[in-house]
């Protein structure tokens, strides 16, 4: 898959917790999709798993 695809999958969460994310999305002048491409993009970052390969080794 190359870097501009995206893939679709289904997502089931709580009301309660998608509630809070179009919260979160809306302060931020994103869309649901969006905020949650942003999350995960930020966690994949911080755990050193980015997309570009880089996973760090233990």
């Amino acid at each position: 898959m190359s870097g501009k695809e995206k893939k679709s999958f289904v997502l089931r969460i709580d009301q309660a917790t998608y509630e809070a994310l179009e919260r979160w999305a809306a302060d931020e002048f994103r869309s649901v999709n969006g905020q949650m491409e942003w999350v995960i993009a930020k966690a994949l970052r911080d755990a050193g798993r980015d997309k570009k390969g880089k996973d760090k080794k233990p």
